[in-house]
């Protein structure tokens, strides 16, 4: 493994949305949001068991790890960050400090790395993808997360 890439949906089509999972040579995709679906039919294409079908199609493996979503109260304190600046999550560029700080006490110090490398490797992944939904990974905690794991494994974080 070279490379650990993150993707976003916002913004996107179904299209584009899986050319970029082709054009990458995406062979896990690793999902990280605390819920597996996103409201209205514009991004349909995410919600679990639509995706894991298509992913299958594409010889895509596809792992979940609530383990790595945010909680929701930290979740609301992005939200509150979110108000104070007048931005909206699909509009967000960057996490707000108080997220970053209480994502890394809260789920990051306490999740075992080790386990989620040792999984990668089961599977063979030479280019596994992070997902959640926000469109810019500084903006989303798929960021703080790959960042994370490329310092661990001293490989490269390409955003799709």
């Amino acid at each position: 493994m070279t490379n650990i890439f993150t993707i976003g949906v916002y913004n996107s089509t179904e299209e584009s949305y899986f050319q970029k999972l082709i054009d990458n040579k995406i062979d896990v995709f690793c999902d990280i949001r605390q819920r597996r679906g996103v409201r209205g039919s514009q991004y349909k294409y995410v919600n679990s068991n639509y995706l894991q079908s298509k992913l299958a199609e594409l010889g895509i493996k596809y792992i979940y790890i609530k383990e790595l979503a945010p909680t929701n109260e930290i979740r609301q304190k992005q939200k509150d960050a979110d108000k104070i600046n007048n931005e909206t999550k699909k509009l967000r560029t960057s996490l707000g400090q108080v997220f970053v700080n209480e994502y890394n006490k809260q789920i990051l110090n306490n999740y075992d790395l080790d386990i989620l490398v040792n999984e990668l490797n089961d599977l063979d992944a030479q280019n596994p993808v992070f997902f959640c939904v926000e469109e810019k990974a500084e903006a989303c905690h798929r960021s703080l997360v790959s960042k994370a794991l490329s310092n661990k494994l001293s490989v490269n974080v390409i955003n799709l």
